[in-house]
């Protein structure tokens, strides 16, 4: 850990080098815009609203700052669009393995909804395995280790939640290290899909769940006790769940104290929070009081092409809006790292290999 010697300044560059790790971003929400434009064309695919690049991120990012979770999707049926091949689906895969190690992250955890990706004829296994295809290629060539998480989406039939358990269980020697519930919160309780995570639990697997974005702690309240979540996506209404007057703690609810006692760790995506309508502004935003209290807070960009961020922007906004020094970011990766879905020795070695001295070395230039 950082021994409190003057650290250099936290600018975008060296932020940039850090060790970091991301535990919740979409694949499909995260292409590159020339990427996106070359598979449209590749594939006939007519539908995109711009030709150029540069407009054509604006445009997701247009859509997807709008206050709201469900304008905040409309943009996926567009990258959904291109990525219905095995060789597109291997491309992004790769693409997103090697956007991450130029964005300093030493492992992720990359999540998505299989099912969206078999209307050209793939199976879902197929699917999977050209994802996974990528994901190796990338890993051989930038070193970067990451794990896949299946999405299942709380508006659509158990049947299908269900049917997707069964196909991440599956593959959990074979790259997938999580199951996911994504999508609307609000009419659509995660109990409902009880039978997927049930079997999930069975196969001893790892459960992340949407909660707390799009509605109140009762969402995440029944993520945890109802559907046995590890982990969070989001929780950031957590904070209704605590008083605080006046900058001072007054009460802390039982599930509050449930999550911070437990160390379930919350997967925080600070600029999508803004754009979805879940935090009206970043100064408003309840990262920093779960970060000053003790809770497991991680930082993550849920959907790096339609909210226009990286991790690197997403610290660095951090570090902006709320004051954080090295040593809180050393914290953020350390948390995001222990966390994730791999197994402990592996853990440990990232944060012992990887992280730790990563955090040191930078920290030695300001000696």
């Amino acid at each position: 850990m950082l021994c409190g010697m003057s650290a250099p300044p936290l600018t975008t560059e060296l932020i940039r080098r850090l060790p970091k790790v991301s535990l919740h971003d979409h694949l499909d929400g995260s292409l590159r815009p020339t990427t996106v434009l070359d598979l449209a064309k590749e594939v006939g695919y007519a539908g995109l609203p711009e030709t150029d690049p540069e407009a054509l991120a604006q445009w997701f990012y247009r859509g997807a700052d709008r206050g709201s979770l469900p304008l905040y999707l409309e943009g996926f049926a567009h990258t959904i669009a291109v990525m219905q091949t095995a060789e597109a689906l291997e491309r992004v895969a790769y693409e997103y393995a090697q956007d991450m190690f130029e964005d300093g992250v030493v492992y992720f955890e990359v999540r998505f909804a299989p099912h969206f990706h078999t209307q050209g004829g793939l199976g879902l296994d197929a699917v999977l395995e050209a994802v996974q295809r990528g994901l190796l290629r990338g890993r051989e060539d930038f070193g970067v280790e990451s794990g896949i998480i299946v999405c299942a989406l709380r508006n659509q039939s158990t049947e299908l939640s269900l049917k997707l358990a069964e196909l991440a269980a599956s593959w959990m020697d074979r790259g997938v290290c999580g199951f996911d519930l994504a999508g609307e919160e609000a009419g659509h309780p995660a109990k409902e899909h009880l039978e997927a995570f049930q079997l999930i639990k069975r196969r001893n697997g790892s459960i992340t769940i949407h909660a707390g974005e799009g509605f109140g702690p009762e969402s995440i309240w029944q993520a945890l006790q109802y559907c046995g979540a590890h982990r969070i996506g989001h929780g950031t209404r957590l904070i209704e769940d605590i008083a605080v007057y006046e900058g001072k703690v007054i009460q802390v609810g039982s599930l509050a104290r449930y999550v911070h006692d437990h160390r379930i760790p919350l997967e925080i995506c600070l600029s999508s929070n803004v754009h979805t309508g879940a935090c009206e502004r970043i100064e408003d935003h309840p990262f920093q009081y779960f970060l000053q209290h003790g809770y497991r807070v991680t930082l993550n960009t849920d959907n790096r092409l339609m909210s226009h961020t990286t991790l690197t922007q997403e610290y660095e906004l951090a570090v902006r809006t709320f004051g954080l020094d090295l040593a809180d970011l050393e914290r953020l990766s350390v948390n995001a790292m222990n966390a994730a879905f791999y197994p402990y020795a592996e853990r440990k070695r990232v944060v012992a290999q990887r992280i730790l001295p990563g955090f040191a070395a930078v920290e030695a230039e300001g000696a």
